[in-house]
């Protein structure tokens, strides 16, 4: 099948440049793997809640039913991703992975497990949620200690009882934690100073002080992209801090190794774990990206404000794309218009 342009991913990012292609006349085909659209929101832990408002969480073009100052559910997004895709009458193929591109005489070719298709633009739109990560000491820990990774993590229903170790200081083990210290004893490692903010100040979400001083939307090479981008992401909410203060959550330094069900930390210190949840983060994986010119050495996409070397390539929702705001899902479509808006002016010129 041949297309104008071939969307590689169908998540926030894919949906909001289908969004604006739709809008341009272009033609275009969204590939996901998924089965449905929102499924990646949907696989995640039952209890998540996004820490931005409702204001702040859409696509352009995009209903979020309830109060707009309240923080959405990962289930609401899903059904509202759902719905946008329905709204807008997007072009999506589910069930397509794509599992290589390359490019042969100007043309992008991509080989899927439905077949192939060509374009003459590709938009990759994967996200930054692709593979979870284990640290190697993962398999050092005996089969008895039930452990998985946080994106696999539903509730508390998956793990026995008795001790919790929670390993990675992001929202997601501050959610996961604060929620499992009601029916477990609980442990969470850091490996750095953990900074905790308001979800509100003065009535307001935290996010509209950070989008009036600049913050979300500075360039990721300005000085204060530098900054925000140079520290670990803060937890937004004081649930987990004050947990941590009553005591029903303990704190560990970094974990650095595991054998058997004992885990040791940075100062010495050691754990018998019943249960390790990794909320350790994710990696890039773009080994299907089989063009020269575009990853670096390490396998990461080279790009200047996600327009790749390789002409027609390009990228949406990568993190500091542009900015903080570019992988955020209110953030991702100033980013998705402006790839599209490149991709029409060629178009133009041709």
């Amino acid at each position: 099948m041949h297309t104008d342009v071939l969307i590689i991913g169908g998540g926030q990012a894919g949906l909001a440049a289908a969004y604006f292609l739709t809008r341009h006349n272009i033609p275009y085909v969204v590939l996901d793997k998924g089965g449905e659209v929102g499924e990646v929101w949907k696989r995640r832990y039952d209890s998540l809640t996004l820490f931005t408002p409702r204001f702040y969480s859409t696509l352009p073009g995009m209903r979020l039913d309830g109060d707009p100052d309240g923080f959405p559910t990962k289930d609401e997004i899903a059904a509202a991703l759902r719905q946008y895709a329905d709204d807008h009458q997007l072009n999506i193929h589910l069930g397509t992975e794509v599992l290589a591109l390359g490019k042969v005489e100007g043309e992008f070719v991509a080989e899927t497990n439905r077949g192939s298709y060509t374009a003459r633009h590709v938009i990759v739109a994967t996200g930054p949620f692709q593979t979870p990560w284990l640290p190697p000491m993962a398999k050092q820990l005996d089969p008895d200690v039930v452990q998985m990774h946080s994106a696999g993590y539903r509730n508390p229903y998956d793990l026995r009882p008795g001790t919790v170790l929670v390993v990675g200081g992001g929202n997601s083990g501050a959610q996961i934690a604060a929620e499992l210290a009601a029916s477990h004893r609980v442990v969470l490692s850091v490996a750095h100073r953990m900074t905790f903010l308001p979800l509100t100040i003065a009535g307001n979400s935290i996010f509209l002080w950070f989008d009036a001083l600049g913050m979300l939307n500075a360039p990721s090479d300005s000085w204060v992209g530098r900054i925000v981008r140079n520290r670990p992401d803060p937890v937004f909410g004081f649930e987990l801090k004050r947990l941590i203060a009553a005591r029903r959550i303990a704190l560990k330094p970094k974990a650095v190794r595991a054998e058997g069900r004992t885990v040791h930390f940075g100062d010495g210190t050691t754990l018998e774990a019943d249960n390790v949840i990794w909320a350790t983060g994710f990696r890039f994986d773009y080994r299907w990206l089989r063009m020269e010119g575009a990853l670096d050495e390490s396998g990461r996409p080279l790009h200047e404000r996600g327009v790749s070397p390789v002409e027609g390539l390009y990228y949406v929702g990568l993190p500091w794309q542009t900015s903080r705001n570019s992988a955020l899902i209110g953030g991702v479509g100033k980013d998705a218009e402006t790839i599209v808006r490149r991709i029409a002016s060629g178009r133009a010129r041709v």
